[in-house]
């Protein structure tokens, strides 16, 4: 009798045919890891670009001109557009994670979707501080001005490359940390999407009622896709509500107090200022409340549809 006889693989053998595998994943990973950071990163300044990228008017101008005939910018520097800034740079940092975890990107994968994302990134921030600078008066307060910018610019770059990371590689618990990130920086980025003039008279500025409620929903939402099934998944999850609650506050202080003409000249009263306007945002039950009580109950309802649906599957 000539018929071949099936063995079954060993238990070792299937694990090295896995390990095999996934052994090729980074390799195939890096054609595509690289262009997917680029593109992410272009993604999170598309809505500086779509409004023209046009300089905003600076306090220090060499000479008076009008908003349309400042130059061209990658990036709004300006310090009444650093919670801008910064959700640009976040956001196109979360949409590369998201990407690279959905496409299970390991090893040099990762790297190169992080070097993509600071092709775009780092590269916007020279572009734009050269502009800025060759625009500018002579004065200290012009390099103090610009150095400040670059220096905010860059920390919010590091922080977009750390919710990259998370996002993309770490476990679940230290996912959900890097998505509620680049929740917060969705809220500004929406804003900027829908009201390009930031003075409420676009097509679309009606629509900005949703931008208190964007942070808290998709925190609860990654809150139940990440579940609370594990204790690192449990505190994950309560620190994810405090960022929920304290970012608000944050926004609102730096916002107020860098945007104050008054106060600018004077780093002490600027800090001041901004602390006490932190201590009331963060403490006003009206404004701190709402986002704690939206992440909760959409975490709840999230986390309850999840349960429902795995004891369906294992009726089934």
């Amino acid at each position: 009798m000539n018929d071949a006889v099936e063995i079954e693989p060993t238990p070792a053998a299937r694990h090295a045919g896995r390990f095999d595998a996934s052994a090729e994943e980074p390799r195939v990973a890096a054609w595509v890891a690289l262009p997917i950071g680029i593109a992410a990163a272009t993604i999170g300044l598309a809505p500086w670009w779509i409004s023209g990228a046009r300089l905003p008017l600076q306090y220090l101008w060499e000479s008076s001109a009008l908003p349309e005939a400042m130059p061209i910018a990658l990036l709004p520097f300006s310090q009444y557009t650093v919670i801008q800034i910064f959700s640009l740079l976040v956001v196109g940092a979360a949409v590369a994670g998201i990407t690279g975890r959905a496409l299970r990107l390991r090893g040099w994968g990762i790297l190169l979707v992080v070097v993509g994302v600071l092709v775009v990134q780092a590269g916007a921030t020279v572009q734009t501080a050269r502009v800025v600078r060759e625009g500018l008066q002579d004065r200290l307060e012009s390099d103090v001005y610009v150095i400040g910018l670059v220096a905010g610019t860059t920390l919010s770059i590091l922080v977009g490359i750390t919710v990259t990371v998370l996002i993309a590689r770490a476990p679940r618990a230290g996912a959900l940390l890097g998505l509620t990130i680049g929740a917060i920086g969705m809220a500004s980025w929406t804003s900027a999407l829908l009201d390009p003039t930031r003075i409420g008279d676009g097509p679309f500025a009606t629509m900005l009622v949703i931008v208190p409620w964007i942070a808290p929903v998709l925190t609860g939402i990654a809150i139940a896709w990440t579940g609370v099934d594990t204790v690192a998944r449990v505190i994950a999850g309560l620190l994810a509500i405090a960022l929920i609650w304290i970012s608000p506050a944050v926004m609102t202080a730096l916002a107020n107090a860098l945007g104050n003409q008054v106060l600018i000249h004077s780093s002490a009263d600027v800090i001041d200022y901004g602390v006490a306007m932190f201590q009331m945002a963060l403490l006003t039950p009206e404004l701190a409340l709402r986002p704690i009580i939206t992440t909760v109950v959409v975490a709840f309802i999230g986390l309850a549809v999840r349960a429902a649906i795995a004891r369906r599957r294992r009726v089934g």
